[in-house]
């Protein structure tokens, strides 16, 4: 691998790799203008030092250097298990906030605080997280990622989640805007649809994204079709993206499309017109996953005709704090609370 970082703007593709290290192949895909961002899944994942390496690896590839996520929620979602907390799904917070609202905050706070500071040793720069959708229990997608069914409580739980990320030094991202919740099809296998009117949404699924824009330093969009309010995907829609979340939320930082290549996604096209109208609509970033020849393909055709904002990209780079809480008392805690 080459010592030399390629000098090169960030672009507005998030891809994936098929290994724990990086292949020539991989590296080629890296180093092509369209790309700006990596995420990691469990695939990736060996043990701390492993990962450590590769994140490593990666970002010494280019200047300024790609930035590295992963989904890292807690519950079902949490790709790096092996040398790292056992997050509860969030959900699991609720529980204690109804009865001890105060305590239900601060144990919430404290997973944030671990999820990051873990996370942010191996060099990595955020997680997708937090969910913001409202619980449903039919939700297949959902379920128990989700802090609560009330969107009061997502906003205090999520809230503080998002607070012990911060002060461990990572940025947050919040998911799926303007909600999957309502829906019980899962977009990674098929098209939801939510009925719901705009006045219905806005009195749950919107309302935690009014009251946190202002904390969030990126949001992903959500593969739910809306058809008695907008007819495009939020993904794929100005209306979502710029009048809503932009002008009427006020909504400044990154937008990230949920994952591109979900069959929920697919009503845009091919997998190329799928990426452009996602870009033009509004996101900042699209992510492209678990195919690296498409991802390949795909970033050579999209070159470096898309200009991405520097400002909001490097808004998500990690800036680890000096760890002032003892993550292992933090460990015991959730274990003897949730």
């Amino acid at each position: 691998m080459t010592n030399i970082p390629l000098s090169l703007p960030l672009g507005p593709l998030m891809v994936d790799l098929p290994a724990t290290s990086l292949s020539i192949e991989n590296i080629e895909l890296l180093r092509q203008p369209a790309v700006g961002a990596v995420i990691l899944f469990r695939r990736n994942y060996q043990n701390p030092r492993q990962v450590s390496q590769l994140v490593k690896d990666i970002k010494q590839l280019r200047s300024p250097s790609l930035l590295v996520a992963v989904d890292q929620e807690g519950g079902r979602v949490q790709r790096f298990q092996d040398g790292f907390f056992r997050l509860p799904p969030m959900h699991s917070f609720s529980k204690i906030y109804d009865m001890e609202p105060e305590r239900g905050m601060e144990l919430t706070e404290s997973a944030g605080y671990l999820m990051a500071a873990e996370l942010l040793e191996t060099g990595l720069d955020f997680s997708f997280a937090p969910v913001l959708d409202c619980v449903n229990p039919l939700s297949t997608a959902i379920g128990d990622r989700g802090f609560h069914e009330k969107p009061s409580g997502i906003v205090d739980l999520a809230g503080a989640f998002i607070n012990g990320m911060n002060s461990a030094g990572m940025t947050a991202t919040g998911k799926h805007f303007p909600g999957h919740g309502g829906v019980i099809e899962d977009s990674h296998f098929a098209l939801p649809v939510d009925r719901r009117s705009l006045s219905e949404l806005e009195s749950c699924d919107l309302i935690p994204y009014r009251a946190l824009a202002q904390k969030l330093g990126g949001i992903m969009t959500a593969h739910v079709a809306f058809p008695n309010i907008e007819d495009s995907l939020p993904t794929y829609s100005s209306y979502w993206l710029n009048d809503v979340l932009r002008k009427e939320i006020g909504f400044e930082g990154l937008i990230f499309s949920d994952d591109l290549t979900m069959k929920g996604a697919h009503g845009a096209g091919s997998l190329l017109q799928r990426t452009r109208t996602a870009l033009e609509a509004g996101c900042d970033m699209a992510l492209i996953c678990n195919n690296s020849p498409v991802a390949s393909d795909l970033a050579r055709e999209i070159g470096d005709s898309f200009s991405t904002n520097q400002l909001r990209l490097e808004s998500m780079r990690a800036s680890p704090a000096a760890i002032n809480r003892d993550c292992s008392v933090i460990r015991k805690l959730l274990t003897s609370c949730v």
